[in-house]
């Protein structure tokens, strides 16, 4: 009889959009002589996670965030005695701490994934991976990631440094979208009116102070045009006030934190991503998935999500933002049509799982390590 293989999958929590990401990494090994066992280092047990997660097996270790301060022993025996009960014959850890608690474990070959820039800042950190490199394969969500962990790990053979695209699940979020009518309806957009659009964190490194003084431009030349920005974030009262300074309390909307806010992109004409700092832009992948034009900034990995770099600008360049939003409000239907056929084949040919699914079984080294 032959002994059943298992992967573990250590994840630090499944808070947004970290539970999709346990997912994609699970769906890897669908139809494959892997099971999957996919551990949550923050977090109690919650069936609705399970369910999502779509794994073999789901555990969670209960610890909150505080717990995973300093040098995580108590994290670092609860995985050990989990390797006990398992022969994993590798691991996958998402973010440095679930990485750190990996590379603990004694033979155990680790591929750690990292989600977002500046995270080898830290001279520890940095120090830590390189004396701790034999057996480990670091794995960024785009070029952009993965070219910012090569410089900051010189010594790291390159080979051992990969991209491994984000992805979304095409059937699944077609399969919960609503009606262009239903969504305007649920969001409050009227009919007459072109929407441009952009979904994130009230953040600096969203820069949505950049779209505002664009959108400030087109609204002057465009009198039924509106801009809708979905999310919550630290500069609410920021934005809402230069919104007030340049007298656009009715032309540009904050709707708050939607759930579920993939179900409503087809309220939008067009969606606007103007991020100076973006490791990869999921928010792309939804607007493309909903026939949605898109123009997004050169930034990091957001350039890579996109076909043409037509409807790319430069980060915080207003003018420049200014021109392509008129662009594509003057864009005729088969022009559009043309534009999203481009940007969904794109998508499917990188960007979905079965796309990524073939990547990564042909990664290198994964035949060395299986």
């Amino acid at each position: 009889m032959t002994a059943q293989k298992y992967v573990l999958h250590l994840c630090h929590d499944y808070t947004i959009p970290f539970l999709d990401v346990a997912r994609q990494y699970a769906s890897l090994f669908k139809g494959t002589e892997y099971q999957v066992i996919t551990v949550y280092l923050v977090g109690e047990k919650d069936q609705k996670v399970i369910d999502y997660t779509d794994s073999d097996e789901v555990l969670f270790l209960n610890n909150c965030s505080g717990d995973l301060k300093g040098l995580k022993r108590k994290q670092i025996n609860q995985v050990k005695k989990l390797c006990s009960h398992y022969d994993f014959k590798f691991a996958i850890g998402h973010r440095y701490q679930a990485i750190y608690i990996l590379r603990h474990i004694k033979n155990l070959p680790v591929l750690g994934v990292n989600h977002s820039f500046g995270k080898l800042k830290r001279f520890s950190r940095r120090l830590f991976l390189n004396m701790h490199k034999k057996n480990l394969y670091l794995i960024g969500i785009s070029n952009a990631i993965r070219d910012e962990m090569r410089i900051a790990l010189p010594k790291f053979p390159k080979s051992q440094i990969v991209t491994l695209y984000n992805r979304i699940n095409l059937e699944q979020v077609q399969n919960i979208q609503v009606s262009r009518a239903e969504a305007r309806n649920f969001l409050g957009l009227t009919d007459d009116k072109y929407v441009f659009a952009n979904v994130g964190r009230l953040h600096p490194d969203k820069d949505q102070k950049t779209l505002i003084n664009s959108f400030a431009k087109v609204a002057s030349q465009l009198p039924d045009s509106i801009l809708v920005i979905l999310g919550k974030g630290r500069l609410e009262k920021e934005l809402k006030e230069q919104v007030k300074q340049l007298q656009l309390e009715e032309r540009v909307l904050f709707l708050g934190l939607v759930p579920d806010a993939i179900k409503y992109y087809r309220a939008f004409d067009s969606f606007v991503l103007s991020s100076d700092y973006e490791p990869f832009g999921m928010v792309l992948l939804e607007a493309i998935i909903s026939d949605v034009p898109v123009i997004a900034t050169n930034a990091g990995g957001a350039k890579e999500v996109i076909k043409s770099d037509q409807w790319l600008f430069n980060v915080g360049d207003e003018e420049q933002l200014l021109n392509l939003m008129l662009n594509f409000y003057h864009l005729e239907a088969n022009e559009i049509a043309s534009i999203n056929a481009q940007n969904v084949q794109w998508l499917k040919q990188n960007f979905t799982d079965e796309a990524v699914k073939k990547s990564f079984w042909k990664l290198p080294f994964l035949k060395n390590i299986l």
